[in-house]
């Protein structure tokens, strides 16, 4: 499972819908995260916990606490800060060969929507705000970077031992 987290002041997703009409799903205002989700295979619930966790508690947000305190260095739980959600296929993206992408290391959907769910559930389950896409459609993201600061997650670095 990867996870794109961009930091924003501000973010918002449209469903483009099949008659071209376009309706708001989710926007947040910062500071707060974009995290774009990508399942592959192999991933399951207990993967999507790990990467939320670490969503929730990563410290590369700067804002005032709830009791206002002005924090540097801070979580989203830290500053309820709040959380868009987009689930991201293109993540597996593999390029290696030719000039066209493959996506056969992305999950289908069948597999990863209930993965992306799970993940943000748990979000929602530690007391973040969450606002999401809507799986498996056509969408525009619009945000505000804040830094800009992105961190990539990847499940099987996480998992990997840290050099000494």
């Amino acid at each position: 499972m990867r996870v794109i987290l961009q930091r924003v002041s501000s973010a918002s997703v449209t469903v483009l819908d099949p008659d071209g009409s376009r309706r708001r799903t989710g926007s947040i205002t910062g500071p707060g995260l974009v995290a774009l989700v990508g399942v592959t295979h192999g991933d399951d619930e207990s993967t999507a916990v790990v990467l939320a966790e670490k969503t929730a508690g990563l410290r590369i947000l700067t804002g005032t606490d709830p009791e206002g305190t002005e924090r540097e260095q801070a979580s989203c739980l830290d500053l309820d800060a709040p959380v868009l959600a987009v689930s991201q296929f293109t993540l597996y993206a593999d390029c290696r060969r030719g000039k066209r992408p493959s996506w056969s290391h992305a999950a289908p959907g069948p597999v990863s929507e209930p993965v992306v769910e799970h993940y943000v559930r748990h979000l929602r389950s530690v007391g973040l705000t969450v606002q999401t896409g809507e799986f498996g459609a056509d969408m525009q993201v619009d945000l505000v970077n804040d830094g800009p600061v992105t961190v990539i997650l990847d499940s099987e670095e996480l998992n990997r031992p840290r050099r000494g």
